[in-house]
């Protein structure tokens, strides 16, 4: 069910009686080439967004070459996004965060000098969710690389929240050794 803190439960209860297979923090890296960005910026929506985050495979983290920046990735994955409602079933509750821890961690990330939203960072609107699962908008938030990986940021940069949320950066042709870094230092290597 995604989490660690959900495994110890059931571990509790079945008395150790169950498989857990832990999937962690997953990442994507963009390099320079780009080719197909509506493709890839559909991609990047299902990865991250599809069972509102909360599947196994969910896509935590995106590295991106500056050059899909400038050729408007962001801005149609924040188009994709903004499609996904509840009407639909394409965004749903979350269940292993309340609305308020996501929006808390997003104000931690926004605390990171150069960081902002890229897209959500809300609460869904007219939802009738109960306050103790989740309802937030497909949520993107850009960190910069170089501020990511000072040991103050990155624990909180790299924490998964199982629900519609990712943090993104973006890096420069000389900069690949600090997204293999941070790659690095991910304690699940996914």
């Amino acid at each position: 069910t995604g989490s660690s803190r959900v495994a110890e439960m059931l571990l509790q209860r079945t008395n150790g009686k169950v498989r857990i297979e832990d999937a962690g923090f997953d990442w994507k890296i963009i390099g320079p080439d780009v080719d197909n960005v509506d493709y890839v910026a559909w991609q990047c929506d299902q990865d991250a967004y599809a069972c509102a985050g909360q599947k196994c495979s969910a896509q935590s983290i995106l590295f991106a070459h500056e050059n899909w920046e400038n050729a408007g990735l962001f801005d149609k994955m924040k188009k994709n996004a903004a499609t996904r409602s509840l009407d639909d079933l394409s965004i749903a509750p979350v269940l292993t965060h309340t609305t308020q821890s996501i929006l808390d961690h997003t104000a931690r990330l926004l605390e990171i000098p150069g960081a902002r939203v890229l897209f959500g960072g809300k609460e869904l609107d007219n939802h009738t969710i109960p306050e103790c699962y989740g309802a937030v908008e497909p949520t993107a938030v850009f960190v910069p690389l170089k501020e990511m990986l000072k040991d103050e940021n990155f624990g909180v940069c790299t924490t998964e929240i199982f629900g519609p949320f990712q943090v993104v950066t973006t890096f420069k042709e000389d900069e690949m050794c600090h997204v293999l870094d941070a790659c690095e230092r991910m304690s699940h290597h996914l």
